[in-house]
């Protein structure tokens, strides 16, 4: 039986998120919120998946009383957990996600428990030599709890912890690698306190040098009656040290495990307690120690960079929010004109759009565009030309309209960045008049079953000081339609990597001759995803159907 689902977690419900793996041997952590949390192909997705075997919105995970649910959404080829096919089910931490499909994508559900604080006792509780497998073992779980941690500089505060209580030091020092030198990120003591970063009172230079010739774990005693070597006698003296061992820290190539040359840092720990060797007897457990701080240290970084493309990733979804809104929210389908459209960004925003507003009682204009590039900076200047052209007066001509915007974009972009665009203004008689700017033909579909091409009538907006932009003139009849587009939907490619083409577009059109601009515009948009089977494009698509009929029932 289906559960009903939640919007919010149970109270006191741990936060939970999924490990993403992908197909090429990628991996990210993406948190599931907000919920319901859909998966699919499908952009509006929270998790979009890009493989055309996976259904457009294919599963999701609600939040019941008793937890994490998982619910298959009518998919084709199934939700599997752990290799069972289910329709619902709960999901447990470290469940695996697969959705049928051999080679493709492949989840693991996780949330947050209170076993990082459990572990940390264990690795910092006192015990004797004997103890030492036990808390190395102990060590290496703390190691592998990251995936399930939130806090990275409690998981390294945590080993330093470790480190401290395995070789019985005083004092504990995380160092990474920040260019050339060496920066202090974790500062513990061995009652589990935080230290301030100057009590490392040896300069991180002297522990810089000594780990440019000595890679391997660096340990130093220091009998306060004979010469200091390697670290400045005034240090020593002040701090009274008898014992300092150094642990780096190597790169580690994310998923291969294999160790680079350089160092991503070192783990020192000193103490004044005479006759205490910190690396005695511990040597093959510190080194350990550093293998796994190591891989930390790089699961780390990825987690870090997880964090801030999450971050990013909300950011778009408010750009695409806000570019939306910038879209007609709502098309006119009674009256002597009549439209259907619409846009599909490749990313989360996109520099293709389409509009048609009234410009005085007699009059709508219809625009079309596609700005160079794809992304934020080609989404910015689509949404700066959406404004300009709702800003378009009455009685404003289309060659007027664009010899102005050719000279705003020059003054700003310096042609850096330049938009095709087709501007027409179409009056109740049928006339209308248009500029083409460098953009995809139109295609003017006669009520009859013919039809007529649009073509460019000047050069692309921003791209050139001395354009001249000039006015082409047509007449539309009952129940004729034209077919604006970009580039994106013609170049739309199926599996194969053939081409929608105009060739695609005239098929339709002449198989839908007769129809409504809204039967027009299905046609066209069903026919676009029969060809591509939801593969993802390379190219932002945009197309708008415009009808003009002479009565206006």
């Amino acid at each position: 039986m289906n559960p009903s689902p939640a919007q919010t977690p149970a109270e006191g419900a741990a936060p939970a998120w999924l490990v993403l793996h992908e197909p090429g041997g990628g991996r990210r952590r993406v948190n599931i919120a907000p919920l319901p949390f859909t998966i699919g192909r499908q952009a509006a997705n929270q998790l979009v998946l890009r493989d055309t075997r996976i259904s457009r919105v294919h599963a999701r995970i609600v939040a019941g009383e008793e937890g994490y649910l998982i619910e298959d959404l009518g998919s084709l080829n199934g939700v599997f957990v752990n290799d069972e096919r289910i329709s619902s089910q709960r999901l447990w931490p470290s469940d695996r996600i697969t959705f049928g499909v051999a080679d493709s994508y492949r989840l693991e559900f996780m949330h947050e428990e209170p076993t990082l604080q459990r572990i940390a006792e264990r690795v910092s509780t006192p015990a004797g030599p004997c103890d030492n497998l036990q808390r190395l073992n102990a060590v290496v779980e703390l190691a592998r709890s990251l995936e399930t941690s939130l806090s990275t500089t409690d998981l390294l505060s945590s080993l330093v912890d470790a480190a401290l209580s395995i070789t019985g030091a005083e004092r504990g020092f995380l160092l990474l690698r920040q260019g050339e030198r060496l920066e202090i990120r974790v500062a513990r003591d061995s009652r589990g306190g935080f230290l301030p970063p100057e009590d490392l009172r040896i300069p991180t230079s002297v522990i810089q040098e000594a780990l440019n010739r000595r890679r391997e774990l660096l340990s130093m005693q220091f009998d306060p009656f004979s010469p200091q070597g390697e670290v400045p006698e005034g240090t020593v003296a002040e701090l009274d040290l008898r014992s300092v061992v150094a642990v780096p820290l190597v790169k580690i190539r994310a998923g291969a495990g294999d160790i680079q040359g350089q160092t991503a840092g070192v783990l020192y720990m000193d103490t004044r307690q005479v006759g205490l060797d910190l690396a005695g007897g511990n040597r093959e457990i510190l080194q350990t120690l550093a293998l796994e701080a190591s891989t930390i240290l790089e699961n780390a970084r990825l987690l870090e960079g997880e964090r801030a493309r999450q971050r990013l990733e909300e950011e778009l979804k408010i750009a695409r929010g806000i570019q939306e809104s910038l879209l007609p929210r709502r098309l006119p389908d009674t009256g002597w004109l009549r439209a259907a459209g619409r846009s599909i960004p490749c990313h989360q925003v996109g520099g293709d759009y389409f509009d048609v507003r009234p410009v005085g009682p007699d009059a709508w204009a219809l625009v079309n565009a596609d700005v160079s590039g794809k992304g934020v900076s080609s989404a910015l200047l689509a949404s700066l030309l959406q404004g300009l052209f709702l800003a378009l007066e009455t009685g404003t001509s289309p060659e007027a309209a664009l010899a102005r915007l050719n000279a705003f974009l020059l003054e700003r972009t310096e042609g850096e960045k330049f938009a095709t665009m087709f501007l027409g203004i179409l009056r109740r008689d049928g006339a209308l008049s248009y500029v083409n700017a460098g953009h995809g033909a139109g295609l003017l579909v006669r009520g009859e079953g013919g039809w007529e091409h649009l073509h460019a009538t000047g050069p692309p907006v921003g791209m050139l000081e001395e354009a001249v932009y000039e006015a082409a003139e047509t007449r539309l009849l009952d129940h004729d339609k034209l077919i604006l587009h970009t580039d994106g939907l013609t170049e739309a490619e199926n599996a194969d990597g053939n081409f929608f083409g105009e060739a695609g577009i005239r098929r339709v059109a002449r198989a839908n001759a007769r129809a409504s601009a809204q039967g027009l515009f299905e046609a066209l948009d069903s026919a676009l995803a029969e060809h591509t089977g939801g593969s993802l494009q390379k190219d932002d698509i945009a197309f708008l159907v415009i009808e003009y009929r002479t009565e206006e029932n």
